[in-house]
């Protein structure tokens, strides 16, 4: 056999074999993607549960879920909306389109954020007497090394914060990455977002004083990651202030969203 036959051979091979491996690979993701979608569909649902503090790890988590109601907030006017569908919009991507979202000034971008989208999806826990227990909202903003996703809840009162969670960030673990810390997020439990109207809630360098005066309105810093720190106190900021939910909790307690 030549040597020319024999490179030949070696071409063919490695060219079937190629072939074979691609189509099992493509085969493979297009049957497991629908296990997939259903996977993060899940763990979102998870998430939101989570952050506001109705996660029962022993029950099903379809079921907790499916008490809650899911919205389209407008965020121009801070009402509902039946303008596009909660179970396939994506906040993410209608961010990046210029019909579905809009430029913020370098005033307003507090949370680096670039664009916000002009509807959010929330999420509602009804209470017994039809009042609302609950509201979930998404929450986004730049810390050190990328934007961190997330959600905070707020008491049926909109100004009393029942929990916070973040899902997806890069911060760095043991410093800005305690965002994950159980007991930092416990923290937040109980704060007051507003004062007579006035947006208040803010985040610390360093740790609150208990006795000092609007300590109610403060969370403790994490150590040794200050623009971590600065960062979920400005994309919270930023989410609860005029640009973001604002309006709608306005309207929420009103009766008018």
């Amino acid at each position: 056999m030549s040597s020319n036959d024999s490179i030949k051979k070696t071409l063919i091979v490695a060219f079937s074999l190629c072939i074979v491996c691609s189509v099992v690979v493509s085969t493979a993701a297009v049957v497991l993607k629908p296990a997939q979608q259903a996977n993060q569909a899940l763990d979102k649902k998870r998430n939101i549960l989570a952050a506001a503090g109705m996660l029962d790890e022993n029950s099903s988590v379809e079921e907790q879920f499916a008490k809650m109601t899911t919205r389209v907030v407008d965020l121009r006017t801070g009402k509902y909306t039946d303008e596009v569908d909660p179970a396939s919009y994506n906040e993410r991507k209608a961010a990046k389109e210029s019909d579905m979202s809009q430029a913020l000034s370098a005033d307003e971008d507090i949370a680096k954020i670039f664009r916000r989208e002009h509807y959010a999806v929330v999420y509602l826990a009804e209470a017994a007497d039809g009042g609302v227990e609950k509201i979930i909202l998404p929450i986004r903003g730049y810390g050190l090394w990328g934007t961190l996703y997330g959600y905070i809840a707020l008491e049926g009162d909109a100004s009393t914060v029942a929990g916070i969670g973040f899902y997806e960030h890069k911060e760095t673990p043991g410093l800005g990455g305690e965002v994950d810390n159980p007991r930092w997020k416990a923290s937040w439990t109980g704060k007051q977002v507003y004062d007579d109207g006035d947006l208040q809630i803010e985040v610390m360098k360093g740790t609150v004083d208990p006795s000092a005066p609007n300590a109610e309105y403060k969370i403790d810093g994490l150590a040794g990651a200050t623009l971590t720190t600065r960062g979920v106190s400005n994309l919270v900021q930023f989410w609860l202030g005029e640009n973001g939910f604002e309006p709608f909790l306005d309207n929420l307690k009103s009766g008018e969203a």
